[in-house]
């Protein structure tokens, strides 16, 4: 199989190619709105609970770190806008009943962390301990954050699948990579926050998405050592 642009696909490329596929089938039969959107969100690719986590904080004037039920709902209609297929966006009665899922004291007020963190799905302490160390090694201080320019002088992207394979350059490797964190919630309607920080949530977020297009551990595990020099 080739890339739009005609250079051969990587198997990280297909793979998330068939985990959209997937998410996208799922998502059609699922009863249960968090599942419904968790396969909403990976059937849009590997960044796409990252992301929905940048709506989120944008929408968070104040940094509480929760959203009211509307500015909740406004974030999700906003992020929802990129699926084409209208009959696949979450309905109103399903916002609801999310939102309720979330509220569980009828605050009127849900951690929209707690919210991603269920988003992610199951994933095994192997993966998890991976995530946690290539994080630790890049936050220098200790404060919880990362700079973009930190990722940029530790990001190895030599042995990347797609480089491999001849799918794109280093450089464009790097891009990509670093334009996933730069770009906030890619939505036209939503001016982007531009801090130039990834904190751990949304390291996790990232990679959440990415453990998802992996079907085994070792190859996971390849992953996260070769990009991070572990």
């Amino acid at each position: 199989m080739s890339s739009p642009r005609g250079r051969p696909m990587s198997s990280q490329s297909r793979d998330e190619e068939n985990m959209k596929r997937q998410h996208l089938r799922a998502a059609a039969s699922a009863k249960d709105p968090i599942e419904k959107c968790r396969s909403l969100a990976l059937s849009r690719g590997t960044t796409a609970i990252y992301k929905i986590g940048k709506v989120f904080k944008i929408f968070d004037d104040d940094n509480s770190g929760s959203l009211n039920e509307a500015e909740f709902k406004k974030g999700l209609t906003e992020w929802g806008r990129q699926i084409e297929d209208e009959n696949q966006r979450l309905t109103d009665e399903q916002l609801d009943e999310v939102f309720k899922t979330f509220d569980k004291d009828g605050s009127g007020t849900i951690s929209y962390n707690e919210f991603l963190r269920a988003l992610r799905g199951p994933m095994s302490s192997s993966r998890k301990n991976l995530i946690d160390l290539a994080f630790k090694k890049l936050d220098k201080t200790g404060d919880g954050k990362i700079t973009l320019k930190d990722v940029k002088g530790v990001y190895n992207t030599r042995r990347h699948p797609e480089v491999l394979s001849g799918e794109k350059t280093e450089d464009e490797v790097l891009i990509k990579f670093l334009n996933t964190f730069e770009s906030d919630a890619n939505s036209p309607d939503v001016e982007p926050s531009g801090d130039g920080e990834v904190t751990k949530d949304e390291f996790e977020n990232y990679y959440a998405g990415v453990s998802a297009s992996v079907d085994e551990d070792i190859y996971f595990d390849l992953v996260m050592r070769t990009a991070w020099n572990l």
